[in-house]
């Protein structure tokens, strides 16, 4: 029986700042990656066969953490389709700051409606539109192949699979937050249906 491991990556420079992040490059904080070493060892004695993760440093090093402290090596697929969601116009500022010059109202919407981007960004929808083919097409390839998989990515781009393997409508989705560095463990069917999850707080 296939596993599926996702894990949202370590407490980044601009979540301690509270800034929207998007595709901006920064790095874990000192608490980000002892995160990861945590998750780890979380995961110390569980089989991963390959790993997957973002183009962005705060997720690929989170990864290195996590399989430091669980003490293997596997092949690891680094890829954009796993990138967070592009926050556009938003990126680097402060999210309180944010709602004053916006208003809060039309800032929650951007930042929880399902289909309405922030301007010149990605709404989750549009998030999910890049990041579902890549997850149907390569990640659920090899849990097909009776693979356990490790991907390491971030809120949005996991939110868009468990959205997917939950099968949450769009209104339940927007409820669903998941912490960094926190694993989410799926048994699979190598069909990719989900026979069991649990979760490693």
């Amino acid at each position: 029986m296939p596993q599926l491991i996702l894990v949202r990556h370590g407490q980044s420079l601009w979540n301690l700042e509270d800034r929207f992040t998007g595709w901006v490059d920064v790095p874990l904080t000192a608490l980000g990656e002892q995160e990861a070493l945590n998750a780890g060892l979380k995961l110390k004695g569980i089989q991963v066969d390959v790993a997957y993760t973002s183009t962005l440093q705060r997720a690929q090093n989170t990864l290195k953490n996590i399989l430091s402290s669980m003490g293997v090596e596997v092949p690891t697929i680094r890829d954009e389709a796993l990138n967070e969601r592009h926050y556009g116009d938003l990126q680097g500022l402060n999210k309180a700051q944010t709602a004053v010059k916006f208003g809060a109202d039309q800032v929650k919407i951007w930042r929880r409606s399902y289909d309405v981007p922030p301007p010149n960004g990605e709404s989750l929808k549009d998030t999910a539109a890049r990041t579902l083919p890549f997850f149907d097409r390569c990640i659920l390839g090899d849990i097909a192949q009776g693979k356990n998989v490790l991907v390491v990515a971030h809120g949005n781009s996991n939110r868009s699979i468990v959205m997917q393997l939950d099968k949450l409508t769009r209104e339940q989705v927007l409820e669903l937050n998941l912490g960094t560095a926190v694993p989410l463990i799926y048994d699979l069917t190598p069909e990719g249906e989900v026979l069991g999850k649990k979760i490693l707080s």
